[in-house]
């Protein structure tokens, strides 16, 4: 099961994906992240961890499993017998960036899940999106 959003930030690349790597300010962006903690020093990379705590879930630990600077950062938890995979894609549009945000669940019981969490899921990522959106314009506004 996997869902999407995807939303034109009027702001550069450079300043969502500063966004999106700052994971331990999610919480100040988004009202979907209540805390993250990183469990490793150094930038974000492939194999960094962080313990995060969402809103009615209980905390846990994400793994960054792939990172394309300025393009992708995709991190996968597993809870209850499922792979959670969430993925941030940005893309270049005009002076502005495409933010696609993503979430798949995989595993014997994703379709039971969907049809449970999917809803919500599909609000999260919807709020968090808008988050990263007024965080980044917020930004660009006071370059200006």
């Amino acid at each position: 099961m996997r869902w999407e959003n995807a939303l034109v930030i009027d702001a550069p690349v450079e300043a969502v994906w500063a966004l999106t790597l700052d994971v331990e300010r999610w919480p100040d962006t988004t009202p979907t992240v209540t805390r993250v903690v990183r469990l490793d020093d150094g930038p974000l990379r492939v194999g960094s961890r962080a313990r995060i705590k969402q809103p009615a879930q209980s905390e846990a630990v994400w793994t960054v499993t792939r990172l394309t600077e300025h393009r992708e950062f995709t991190w996968q938890t597993r809870r209850l017998g499922l792979t959670m995979t969430g993925s941030h894609l940005l893309e270049p549009v005009g002076d502005g960036c495409r933010n696609t945000l993503s979430v798949e669940v995989a595993g014997l019981a994703a379709g039971v899940f969907g049809l449970l969490f999917g809803a919500l899921i599909r609000r999260s990522i919807t709020l968090e999106n808008a988050g990263f959106r007024q965080a980044a314009t917020s930004v660009e506004k006071g370059r200006s």
